[in-house]
C-alpha cells in the first residue's frame, strides 16, 4: 500500500509539474507511462525499480542517498517521486559500478546531490566506454563523452559515513562483473545494495573489457556472504521477474554455485581438447534452468568468458 501511495504521488507530481521543467526531469514525465515503482523494503530504506539496474534509496527525516542512477528518464521519475524528499539535497549518490544503466541518470541527479561516490576505477571506466561509444553512430546520445557526470568521491577499499540516524559503508571486493564494483550496506536497516555483483537467477554479464574476473567474482560472493549478517536483505542489479531483484543470501551462494560449475564444465572440455566454439554451444546450463531467459541469452557469452579466462596467458 506505501509503494502504490508514492508510485500514486509521483504520477501526481509529474502531472502537476511546471512546464519549465529542465529537459531531464521533462523526460521524467514521460516515462511515467513505463512501469516504475517504489518499493520500501526496511527501516528508511527501499528499492525503486524502472529501467536498468535497480535504484536503491534511504529516504530518512535527517538524510537521503541513492544507489545507481539508470538512465536519465527514470532517474527524474525517480527523483520526483523519492519518498519524502520535498525539495531536499540529496546527501549521497553511489554508482555500484560503471555501467550505463547505472550511471546515465548521474546528470539528472548531480544537481540534486552534494556528492557522488563509486570506487577509484569507475571514472577511468566510465570514461573509456563512453569514448567506446562515441564511435558507434547508433548509440543513444546519453551514452556519448560529453554527456558523461563522473563520481566525485572515490575510495579505494572503504567508505564510511554517518548519515542522519544511518551508516553507510560501501566496500570494495575486487574484481568480478567489473574492476569497479561495490557493495553498500545500510547498517540498521539491513540491507546491502550490490548492483550487478548478483544477477539473481539468470545469466550475467561478465565484463571482461573492464577488468572482470569470474574467479574473483566466486571470492567476491564468499567474501559478503561471510562478513554480512546472515538475516541481511540483499538488491539485486537485475533479477529473472520470477525471482526479482531482491532477496536473501543463499541467493548470492546459487550465483557463486553457477560460476563455479561453469568454470568446472569449460576447464574439463578445455582438458579434453575440445575447440571453443563446441564448448560455449549450449542453450541452457544443466542444474540452472532458472537462468535461462530467452532474450537476452547470455550463456554463450558466460561460457566464452569462462574459456578465455581460463586459457588465457599470465604476463
Amino acid at each position: 500500500m506505501a509503494s502504490a501511495g508514492w508510485l500514486a504521488r509521483t504520477k501526481l507530481a509529474a502531472a502537476t509539474a511546471p512546464t519549465s521543467l529542465p529537459p531531464a526531469m521533462a523526460l521524467a514525465r514521460d516515462a511515467l507511462a513505463s512501469v516504475t515503482e517504489f518499493r520500501p523494503l526496511r527501516r528508511d530504506v527501499g528499492i525503486f525499480t524502472g529501467r536498468g539496474g535497480t535504484i536503491g534509496w534511504l529516504a530518512g527525516m535527517d538524510a537521503l542517498a541513492v544507489v545507481d542512477t539508470q538512465f536519465p528518464d527514470t532517474a527524474g521519475v525517480c527523483l520526483l517521486g523519492l519518498p519524502g524528499r520535498a525539495g531536499r539535497t540529496v546527501d549521497v549518490v553511489f554508482n555500484t559500478h560503471h555501467h550505463a544503466d547505472h550511471t546515465s541518470g548521474n546528470p539528472v541527479f548531480k544537481p540534486a546531490a552534494r556528492t557522488i561516490v563509486a570506487h577509484a576505477n569507475v571514472p577511468k571506466l566510465q570514461f573509456a566506454a563512453a569514448e567506446r561509444a562515441e564511435r558507434d553512430t547508433n548509440v543513444s546520445s546519453w551514452a556519448r563523452l560529453d554527456k558523461q557526470v563522473y563520481a566525485d568521491n572515490t575510495f579505494t577499499e572503504v567508505w564510511r559515513r554517518q548519515l542522519g540516524d544511518e551508516t553507510i559503508t560501501a566496500e570494495y571486493h575486487g574484481t568480478a562483473h567489473t574492476s569497479g564494483d561495490v557493495s553498500i550496506l545500510f547498517e540498521k536497516a539491513n540491507v546491502v545494495h550490490l548492483g550487478d555483483l548478483v544477477f539473481n537467477r539468470a545469466y550475467p554479464v561478465i565484463d571482461r573489457a573492464s577488468g572482470g574476473s569470474i574467479r574473483h567474482w566466486v571470492t567476491a560472493l564468499e567474501d559478503i556472504t561471510a562478513n554480512y549478517p546472515v538475516d541481511a536483505i540483499y538488491v539485486f542489479g537485475h533479477g529473472n521477474p520470477k525471482f526479482g531483484v531482491t532477496g536473501r543470501r543463499d541467493d548470492l551462494l546459487v550465483l557463486r554455485d553457477y560460476f563455479s560449475a561453469i568454470l568446472d564444465y569449460t576447464q574439463k572440455g578445455i582438458a579434453a581438447g575440445e575447440p571453443k566454439e563446441k564448448i560455449v554451444a549450449l542453450e541452457n546450463f544443466p542444474g540452472f534452468e532458472d537462468f535461462h531467459l530467452p532474450l537476452p541469452n547470455r550463456l554463450a557469452s558466460n561460457l566464452s568468458a569462462a574459456y578465455d579466462e581460463l586459457t588465457e596467458k599470465k604476463a
